[in-house]
Protein backbone atom coordinates (compact mmCIF):
# COMPACT_ATOMS: atom_id res chain seq x y z
CA UNK A 1 0.00 0.00 0.00
CA UNK A 2 1.38 3.63 -0.83
CA UNK A 3 1.64 6.08 1.37
CA UNK A 4 -1.16 8.73 0.87
CA UNK A 5 1.44 11.24 2.27
CA UNK A 6 4.74 10.61 0.34
CA UNK A 7 3.83 8.27 -1.59
CA UNK A 8 6.86 5.77 -0.40
CA UNK A 9 5.17 1.75 -1.41
CA UNK A 10 6.61 0.27 2.29
CA UNK A 11 3.85 0.45 4.87
CA UNK A 12 3.36 -1.80 8.05
CA UNK A 13 -0.25 -2.75 9.74
CA UNK A 14 -0.07 -1.76 13.09
CA UNK A 15 -3.65 -2.76 13.57
CA UNK A 16 -6.34 -4.88 12.26
CA UNK A 17 -9.96 -4.99 13.14
CA UNK A 18 -13.56 -6.32 11.70
CA UNK A 19 -16.12 -3.83 11.48
CA UNK A 20 -19.21 -4.38 13.50
CA UNK A 21 -21.43 -5.75 10.64
CA UNK A 22 -18.78 -8.29 9.74
CA UNK A 23 -18.73 -6.70 5.95
CA UNK A 24 -14.99 -5.22 5.96
CA UNK A 25 -11.95 -5.31 8.04
CA UNK A 26 -10.32 -1.49 8.91
CA UNK A 27 -6.53 -1.36 8.75
CA UNK A 28 -4.02 1.19 10.51
CA UNK A 29 -0.84 2.03 8.75
CA UNK A 30 2.59 3.32 9.13
CA UNK A 31 4.55 4.82 6.54
CA UNK A 32 8.30 3.39 6.93
CA UNK A 33 9.52 6.38 5.78
CA UNK A 34 7.66 9.31 7.23
CA UNK A 35 6.57 7.47 9.80
CA UNK A 36 3.12 8.75 9.22
CA UNK A 37 -0.05 6.82 9.93
CA UNK A 38 -3.35 6.35 7.89
CA UNK A 39 -6.79 3.75 7.99
CA UNK A 40 -7.38 2.00 5.16
CA UNK A 41 -10.52 -0.09 4.29
CA UNK A 42 -10.81 -3.43 2.71
CA UNK A 43 -14.23 -5.10 1.35
CA UNK A 44 -14.87 -7.92 -0.66
CA UNK A 45 -15.71 -7.00 -4.40
CA UNK A 46 -18.85 -8.55 -5.50
CA UNK A 47 -19.05 -8.96 -9.37
CA UNK A 48 -22.84 -8.47 -10.84
CA UNK A 49 -22.99 -10.26 -14.07
CA UNK A 50 -23.24 -7.35 -16.96
CA UNK A 51 -26.95 -7.11 -18.56
CA UNK A 52 -26.92 -7.86 -22.25
CA UNK A 53 -29.71 -5.18 -24.02
CA UNK A 54 -32.24 -6.35 -26.86
CA UNK A 55 -30.07 -4.88 -28.92
CA UNK A 56 -27.17 -6.68 -27.80
CA UNK A 57 -25.71 -3.85 -25.99
CA UNK A 58 -23.78 -5.08 -22.99
CA UNK A 59 -23.77 -2.77 -19.55
CA UNK A 60 -23.04 -2.87 -16.24
CA UNK A 61 -25.56 -3.74 -13.58
CA UNK A 62 -27.30 -0.68 -12.17
CA UNK A 63 -28.94 -1.36 -8.89
CA UNK A 64 -30.44 2.27 -8.78
CA UNK A 65 -32.08 1.60 -12.05
CA UNK A 66 -33.64 -1.66 -10.88
CA UNK A 67 -34.73 -0.01 -7.54
CA UNK A 68 -36.30 3.21 -9.63
CA UNK A 69 -38.11 0.38 -12.09
CA UNK A 70 -39.55 -1.12 -8.81
CA UNK A 71 -40.27 1.58 -7.21
CA UNK A 72 -42.18 3.48 -10.24
CA UNK A 73 -44.29 0.26 -10.28
CA UNK A 74 -45.30 0.27 -6.62
CA UNK A 75 -46.03 4.74 -6.33
CA UNK A 76 -48.53 5.31 -4.34
CA UNK A 77 -48.91 1.18 -2.97
CA UNK A 78 -49.10 0.00 0.55
CA UNK A 79 -45.46 -1.66 0.12
CA UNK A 80 -42.63 -0.60 2.89
CA UNK A 81 -38.91 0.32 1.80
CA UNK A 82 -37.88 -3.01 3.81
CA UNK A 83 -39.71 -5.20 1.33
CA UNK A 84 -38.00 -3.29 -1.77
CA UNK A 85 -34.58 -4.38 -0.45
CA UNK A 86 -35.78 -7.25 0.68
CA UNK A 87 -36.69 -8.17 -3.03
CA UNK A 88 -33.56 -6.10 -4.50
CA UNK A 89 -31.52 -8.28 -2.37
CA UNK A 90 -33.30 -11.40 -3.40
CA UNK A 91 -32.96 -10.93 -7.00
CA UNK A 92 -29.23 -9.55 -6.93
CA UNK A 93 -28.21 -13.17 -4.87
CA UNK A 94 -29.90 -14.80 -7.40
CA UNK A 95 -27.66 -13.06 -10.17
CA UNK A 96 -25.05 -13.79 -8.45
CA UNK A 97 -25.82 -17.51 -7.54
CA UNK A 98 -26.42 -18.07 -11.19
CA UNK A 99 -22.32 -17.88 -11.73
CA UNK A 100 -23.02 -16.22 -15.12
CA UNK A 101 -21.33 -13.37 -16.17
CA UNK A 102 -24.02 -11.94 -18.36
CA UNK A 103 -27.41 -11.73 -17.87
CA UNK A 104 -30.27 -10.95 -20.58
CA UNK A 105 -32.17 -7.71 -19.37
CA UNK A 106 -35.37 -10.09 -20.18
CA UNK A 107 -34.18 -12.46 -17.55
CA UNK A 108 -33.93 -9.40 -15.45
CA UNK A 109 -37.45 -8.02 -15.77
CA UNK A 110 -39.16 -11.47 -15.32
CA UNK A 111 -36.73 -11.59 -11.93
CA UNK A 112 -38.23 -7.95 -10.96
CA UNK A 113 -41.93 -9.27 -12.48
CA UNK A 114 -41.46 -11.88 -10.35
CA UNK A 115 -41.06 -9.92 -6.96
CA UNK A 116 -43.48 -7.66 -7.73
CA UNK A 117 -45.96 -10.28 -8.17
CA UNK A 118 -45.06 -11.50 -4.57
CA UNK A 119 -45.51 -8.27 -3.02
CA UNK A 120 -48.16 -6.39 -4.65
CA UNK A 121 -50.66 -7.56 -7.61
CA UNK A 122 -51.24 -3.87 -8.30
CA UNK A 123 -47.72 -3.02 -8.70
CA UNK A 124 -46.78 -6.27 -11.06
CA UNK A 125 -49.87 -5.53 -12.87
CA UNK A 126 -48.27 -1.62 -13.75
CA UNK A 127 -44.72 -3.26 -14.31
CA UNK A 128 -46.38 -6.16 -16.86
CA UNK A 129 -47.99 -3.91 -18.78
CA UNK A 130 -45.53 -1.86 -19.79
CA UNK A 131 -42.63 -4.32 -20.10
CA UNK A 132 -44.53 -6.88 -22.36
CA UNK A 133 -45.87 -3.93 -24.18
CA UNK A 134 -48.93 -5.48 -24.99
CA UNK A 135 -50.49 -5.39 -28.53
CA UNK A 136 -54.12 -6.11 -27.68
CA UNK A 137 -56.57 -5.89 -24.67
CA UNK A 138 -56.74 -9.88 -24.83
CA UNK A 139 -53.08 -10.24 -23.88
CA UNK A 140 -54.16 -7.62 -21.06
CA UNK A 141 -57.31 -9.69 -19.70
CA UNK A 142 -55.33 -12.72 -20.25
CA UNK A 143 -52.43 -11.37 -17.67
CA UNK A 144 -55.20 -10.11 -14.77
CA UNK A 145 -56.78 -13.61 -15.08
CA UNK A 146 -53.54 -15.16 -14.42
CA UNK A 147 -53.11 -13.36 -11.41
Amino acid sequence: MRCPYCSHEETQVVETRESDEGDRIRRRRRCLKCDKRFTTYERAEIALPAVVKKDGARVEFDAAKLRGSMLLALRKRPVSVEQVDAALERIQDKLLSSGAREVPSARLGELLMRELKRMDKVAYVRFASVYRSFEDVDEFRQLIRDI
